[in-house]
């Protein structure tokens, strides 16, 4: 939202001598990539200060700074900033401000598994109708977020935007900020144990979504997942669930999975049903769909509309994407990893018909102590499902391995994605089905790049 600068000021509580009837077009915490006529903020991060940037985002056109205010005896031209108590609650504010003159509908999405995915999916089921503002890639923290409500303009009748966290607090904090007025929860999951002491630990912190929505709104609930059914009881507001095994208002019947060319399912509601092809890979994703239809539902979109949009779903970049190389499929499933998303790809897998079903699995990051447990327990998994080749990819991943072998299946563990890499270049074969899956800090997608050279 574009806005003048005595406008910013006053949503974030900003002092100094700046040129007040200036317009800010747009905002930017990263002096690289600022725009002209946009206002930058000088962030205080773990690594690096923005106050040593802001000379060159002013160079590059931004309109002003936002600086703290013991800082600013810094900076010999005092005639563009605004001067804030702190500046990462200043953006913080400032975005909770937009939101609220922005004042239209807004779904936030969290879980451990599937937010960004259920996001896209929302976004684009609600386009067929409306103009959509959804959260660039997954930019769900506290930086990030107040980033993506500050795009909010007159042109969006509604926002689809996704809330991350790594400790409890978080999502409430996040909430406040974004103030929707519909919750999604996808799942609950055993991620960031190394910051949590027991996954019930994680799902009273992806229950602050639902404590903090306001008088009025909707909770979109999974029904099939043990913490996320249970979000519903003591809500006030309107509670719409989802599912696949377990009675629900929005349910996917008589699934049939295709392959690498999705799956088909009667999508179900309200008494009616509609046959739809998802071309999304692996039943995990008929949860994210059938979150995105309830959602569409509750807007007022009707079931065939709904089937139709969901028959034009795409994957995001390296989430579930299905390549064609030297005769073999791969699932590019490498954005992130955690036990039972890793599962659930697995199962995805096995549904591809394959001469040889190989699994490139690197280590799932911040699981804490049960790591190993966790790590042996996928391993133990690929082996019961009938995986054929197991590939470990560094540190934990060697668990993986040791687990696959012991069941029998051919495992090897490699130090780097590289090493990975280099492995399929040399052993890949026409009619193999490929999985590559791991945490962001693996950066697994590092791997195909040893086999791209060779063609599709």
């Amino acid at each position: 939202m574009n806005l003048p600068l005595w406008r910013v000021a006053e949503l974030a509580s900003a002092c100094g001598v700046f040129d007040r009837e200036a317009v800010a077009r747009g905002y930017s915490i990263d002096s690289r990539t600022v725009q002209p006529g946009q206002l930058f903020f000088a962030i205080r991060g773990e690594r690096l200060d923005g106050h040593g940037y802001v000379a060159a985002a002013l160079e590059a056109g931004a309109i002003a700074a936002v600086v703290e205010k013991e800082r600013a005896q810094e900076f010999p031209d005092q005639s563009a900033l605004l001067q804030v108590a702190g500046t990462t609650a200043a953006l913080q504010a400032l975005g909770a401000g937009v939101r609220r003159l922005w004042g239209r509908a807004l779904i936030a999405v969290t879980g451990s598994a599937g937010k960004t995915t259920t996001k896209e999916a929302i976004a684009h089921l609600l386009a067929a109708r409306w103009q959509v503002l959804k959260t660039e890639g997954n930019l769900n923290n506290h930086f990030g977020l107040p980033l993506q409500l500050l795009r909010l303009g007159a042109e969006h009748d509604v926002a689809v935007v996704e809330l991350g966290m790594s400790h409890a607090g978080e999502i409430a904090a996040l909430t406040e900020l974004a103030q929707p007025n519909l919750g999604v929860v996808t799942m609950v999951a055993p991620v960031h144990l190394e910051f949590f002491n027991s996954v019930a630990d994680i799902a009273r912190a992806k229950y602050e979504l639902i404590a903090g929505l306001r008088s009025g709104s909707t909770a979109v609930l999974n029904a099939d997942d043990a913490y996320v059914s249970q979000f519903g009881r003591d809500f006030q507001g309107k509670v719409i669930s989802f599912g696949i095994h377990k009675p629900a208002d929005v349910r996917a019947l008589n699934i049939r999975p295709r392959g690498t060319e999705g799956t088909c399912f009667e999508l179900a509601a309200g008494g009616e049903q509609a046959d739809t092809l998802l071309p999304l890979v692996g039943e995990h994703n008929v949860y994210n769909a059938l979150a995105a239809a309830a959602v569409a539902l509750e807007r007022g979109m009707f079931l065939e509309e709904i089937s139709a949009a969901i028959r034009t779903l795409q994957p995001s970049d390296k989430r579930g994407q299905v390549l064609k190389m030297r005769g073999a499929t791969l699932l590019n499933d490498c954005y992130n990893s955690n036990p039972k998303a890793l599962d659930a790809m697995v199962d995805a897998l096995l549904a591809i018909r394959a001469e040889r079903h190989i699994v490139v699995a690197g280590e799932m990051l911040e699981l804490g102590p049960a790591a190993a447990e966790l790590h042996r327990a996928c391993g133990g998994h690929m082996a019961e499902r009938g995986v054929d080749v197991v590939i470990g990819v560094r540190g934990m991943a060697q668990a993986i391995v040791d687990a696959a072998a012991s069941g029998g299946v051919a495992a090897v563990f490699v130090e780097t994605p590289e090493a990975a890499g280099e492995w399929l270049a040399r052993e890949l074969k026409p009619g193999d089905a490929v999985l590559l899956k791991a945490s962001r800090g693996v950066k697994l997608e590092r791997a195909l790049k040893a086999i791209e050279p060779l063609g599709r």
